[in-house]
């Protein structure tokens, strides 16, 4: 009895935690670097959002690493497609992945972050 009831808490686990969620409120952290002309600290941050993001609504799918698993494998999604093609991906669906995971900026950021990865 146990062991059904773990499986069936995993399985629930696994199957909400690919939903993702799409009420993120997190705030985009403050330009500190303003007016100083050091554009190093912006890049960083806006890849730290895409990969949280894609920690938070992607990773259960297509791994922690890019690896795959449930999706495919994205480690060099960048040498096949653009960042505009990864975002039609994202935003419209393919395949067993649902439209609209992420939407407008979260999607083009992770889009942006995932078409580096060549």
């Amino acid at each position: 009895m146990k062991k059904k009831l773990l499986a069936l808490f995993m399985g629930s686990a696994l199957i909400l935690g690919a939903c993702g969620g799409g009420g993120d409120t997190a705030k985009k952290p403050a330009d500190n670097n303003a007016g100083n002309g050091d554009q190093t600290a912006a890049p960083a941050a806006d890849n730290a959002a895409a990969e949280g993001l894609f920690a938070q609504s992607c990773a259960s799918c297509h791994g922690q690493n890019l690896e795959g698993g449930v999706g495919p494998d994205l480690t060099k999604v960048g040498s096949k497609l653009d960042a505009a093609g990864i975002e039609g991906v994202i935003t419209n669906g393919q395949g067993a992945m649902p439209a609209g995971l992420l939407q407008g900026d979260d999607a083009k950021a992770v889009a942006e972050w995932l078409a580096t990865h060549k």
